[in-house]
């Protein structure tokens, strides 16, 4: 009887032991990551203010708010984003539009490109100044440049940037082959989406569709871009929340994003005023992840409609020119 008596307390601190154990381990692991993971309001707040003067000290404090030299980016798991306090207390249209344009009209940073720099090729601009990591990639030809299309869209600067020496893939799912080379250009038979294909779709169907741009990324292998330019047609606003939420800009020196403002956008949901919300807090995402508006051009070809409406004379596409100020290239 004795025997069976102590037998069972041992067993019970054997257990108690290993709960302990596990607890300990557990709490050191998810404060460690709280800390890590987790944004504050308060880092926020500091690069918000820092932009409005990081121009006039030639950018030299990035160093103390870029990532830590040397240690990789952590991915932290993210299902929606943040949403920029209303423009005014009215919550109208009138307010949240103005806050708008002017946010894509005032570039952030300007770019002292080199005389010798490949020149500007219409309204899609390059930023190569030296104080950017991104110019010595391009002139040293280590540079990779991914092209996202949805047909017809002008190929001028992927191919000037071919020529210069870098690795150019445009996805495009107009193209007639899956897959074409042309010197140090790619085409694809893609189109870039932001969702991951539907299993309900047939396989035969799944091989000529979409991908995200994570998966094509993994798929090829490629860690870094130096340039991203997107031209999806009103689909850019999905697709910018995508990659944010999987935090894939990180690795994206350079983003050209032609953005259409002529009604909200596919899947892009609510009444006018939050419309105009999520794109203003999308843009501001952007700038929370390092990266300075340095090009902005208004298309004059286009009709001056904002969301069917004619709004602080607003054209309906803008072409945005966004430069990474924390890009390190490996």
């Amino acid at each position: 009887m004795n025997r069976c008596v102590l037998a069972r307390v041992c067993v019970l601190l054997t257990v108690l032991c290993l709960a302990v154990h596990v607890y300990v381990e557990f709490k050191g692991y998810y404060v460690k990551s709280w800390r890590t993971l987790s944004p504050t309001k308060e880092p926020q707040k500091h690069i918000k203010t820092q932009t409005v003067s990081e121009e006039s000290r030639g950018l030299s404090s990035s160093v103390n708010t870029c990532y830590p030299t040397g240690r990789r980016y952590r991915k932290s798991l993210r299902w929606k984003i943040v949403l920029e306090p209303w423009a005014s207390e009215s919550h109208s249209l009138e307010d949240e539009a103005f806050r708008f344009i002017k946010y894509i009209t005032t570039p952030q940073v300007s770019c002292k490109n080199p005389a010798n720099s490949l020149p500007a090729h219409g309204s899609w601009a390059l930023c190569l100044d030296n104080r950017f990591n991104l110019a010595q990639s391009i002139n040293t030809k280590h540079c990779r440049v991914y092209s996202l299309g949805l047909g017809g869209e002008d190929k001028q600067l992927e191919r000037v940037l071919a020529k210069a020496g870098c690795e150019v893939h445009c996805f495009d799912p107009s193209i007639k082959e899956a897959h074409l080379q042309d010197s140090h250009m790619w085409l694809h038979r893609l189109s870039i989406d932001w969702r991951d294909p539907n299993p309900a779709i047939t396989s035969l169907r799944q091989h000529s569709s979409t991908m995200k741009l994570s998966a094509v990324l993994n798929h090829y292998g490629h860690r870094q871009l130096e340039v991203l330019k997107v031209d999806m047609e009103s689909a850019e606003w999905k697709i910018l929340e995508n990659l944010i939420l999987e935090n894939v800009l990180h690795s994206v020196g350079l983003l050209l994003l032609e953005v259409h403002l002529h009604w909200a956008g596919f899947e892009v949901s609510g009444d006018e005023p939050s419309v105009v919300r999520y794109w203003f807090s999308l843009l501001k995402e952007l700038e929370n992840t390092h990266f300075r508006l340095y090009h902005s051009y208004r298309d004059p070809m286009k009709p001056q409609l904002f969301l069917q409406k004619n709004l602080h004379n607003a054209s309906s596409t803008y072409i945005l020119g966004w430069v990474n100020r924390c890009y390190s290239a490996l």
